[in-house]
């Protein structure tokens, strides 16, 4: 993470890359961070990590005092059983959904851009599936034998009940947790391989060479690898749809008004796609100014990302008015009362207009190039985005429950401190993962990067894609 000689200067561009890349110039840039010692750490990643250290802190000690105390420390009451743990886990495995869409999708559709942001995407989606994993597991007040809810043989004859939604969960987070950690896995061998031949220090040499799992870089190994790496993405997309679209089945089997909708699945899928990429603008922006990245993630990419985000948003918007015209199409008056109650009802009104604020209101400046392509802009609507989807998931748990059926089960919910401590402290788990993976691997994949750049170099700007389109349509050799 020192500073490096020998680095192009700085050049705004909607290319891909910006001209005049070099393997040299890749390795310098993205390698040698990694490869120098401790004391040549930037005083920016200390102070980052002190801070996610503490709030990682704060996590422990919330999860020491709920396991000793037990699940009444948070506010979930009757009729609202399922509160903050359950909005802050939706919303954490939505982040996730944006790295294996950027990896494996625009993989599989021969988008060269993704090259950039790829890495350290896939390692937000792992990161953010860990920080969600862990609140089901919190949530259901022994954690110690969550290991109840796996088909594991055992002497107490029981058995995991597969029409409850809660074993869903298990099945689709772990499947999802395994073939994410399996992609990113694999994309990083080549890299892996690079860092253990440039380590100067014997740990290092040690530590990349093990992981690098005896890479020699020979035709068998890459043809292996491309095949692999290519049936993990075919694997890996179709995943996108169906563990988010599992998770909104936990809502929509139930008959709780609000709930019970067939809209709930796509319309989960491209709200988590919508967070996810909020996310990956929150990261790319502060990354590629902290590094000097500017002309390897370059205006393109925030471009892209923001149209992504912005089209994904548009869908979500449509699933507000759609959620709004059931409720007054199907004439049923529990519905009717749901969907009054979250637009007008006088205890929780402000935090659906907040949403819609934030989701509606705050992306509509994308539609123009100039705010797509202005970072700080970017940044700052990124932050209304996360804010309103997390307000999302609280409208759609906590106020389609306070309300339901019956006068006379009503009740009001408030989150208690120890809600909050939890999920803040999240945010120093997910933060001090993504600092460590900063420090110990390369936060892009210059394998692939200078790929591109070789092609760029001698076929011109973006001949990179038409000629892999050649080459996957049989016209070319390899």
């Amino acid at each position: 993470m020192a500073v490096v000689t020998g680095v192009p200067p700085v050049v705004e561009t909607n290319r891909v890359i910006a001209p005049g890349q070099t393997a040299g110039m890749l390795d310098d840039v993205v390698n040698t961070p990694v490869l120098v010692g401790p004391q040549r750490t930037p005083t920016w990643w200390w102070i980052g990590f002190g801070i996610t250290l503490s709030l990682l802190g704060l996590y422990l000690v919330s999860i020491v005092h709920l396991i000793t105390t037990g699940v009444g420390i948070f506010g979930n009451n009757q009729p609202v059983s399922w509160a903050m743990p359950i909005i802050n886990f939706v919303w954490w495995i939505g982040i996730g959904h944006a790295g294996t869409l950027i990896s494996a999708a625009l993989l599989l559709f021969r988008q060269p851009w993704r090259t950039s942001i790829n890495r350290f995407a896939e390692a937000m989606t792992i990161f953010a599936v860990v920080c969600a994993g862990l609140y089901p597991i919190l949530h259901i007040g022994r954690p110690w034998v969550f290991y109840w809810l796996m088909p594991y043989p055992n002497t107490h004859g029981m058995f995991p009940n597969f029409r409850s939604a809660l074993t869903w969960d298990v099945f689709a987070i772990s499947t999802y947790a395994t073939v994410s950690l399996l992609f990113w896995f694999i994309g990083l061998i080549p890299d892996l391989a690079t860092l253990r031949d440039s380590a100067k220090s014997r740990f290092q040499k040690l530590l990349y060479g093990a992981l690098a799992l005896g890479w020699n870089g020979s035709a068998k190994a890459w043809q292996r690898y491309m095949r692999a790496y290519l049936l993990l993405a075919a694997l890996s997309f179709p995943l996108v749809l169906s563990v988010h679209s599992t998770i909104a089945l936990d809502f929509a089997i139930s008959q709780v008004p609000g709930w019970n909708n067939t809209v709930m699945p796509p319309y989960f899928v491209a709200g988590a796609v919508f967070a996810g990429f909020a996310m990956v603008l929150l990261l790319a922006i502060p990354l590629r100014r902290a590094f000097g990245f500017e002309h390897l993630i370059t205006l393109r990419h925030l471009d892209n990302a923001a149209k992504l985000m912005l089209a994904t948003g548009m869908i979500v918007v449509y699933g507000y008015v759609v959620e709004l015209f059931y409720a007054w199409y199907s004439g049923v008056e529990f519905e009717k009362f749901m969907a009054y109650n979250r637009v007008l009802g006088a205890d929780h009104w402000w935090a659906f207009w907040a949403l819609i604020a934030c989701n509606l209101l705050a992306i509509q400046p994308l539609w123009f190039r100039r705010v797509r392509q202005t970072p700080w802009a970017l940044f700052l609507i990124s932050i209304f985005v996360s804010i309103g989807m997390w307000l999302e998931r609280f409208v759609i748990v906590v106020v389609s429950l306070t309300k339901d059926f019956l006068p006379s089960s009503w009740g009001n919910y408030v989150p208690t401190f120890w809600d909050w401590a939890l999920f803040v402290g999240s945010f120093g788990l997910f933060g001090t993962l993504f600092l460590l993976f900063l420090r110990l691997l390369p936060a892009i994949a210059t394998t692939e990067m200078k790929e591109l750049a070789h092609h760029d170099a001698h076929h011109g700007p973006d001949a990179y894609e038409s000629i892999r389109e050649a080459y996957y349509r049989g016209e070319v050799r390899a």
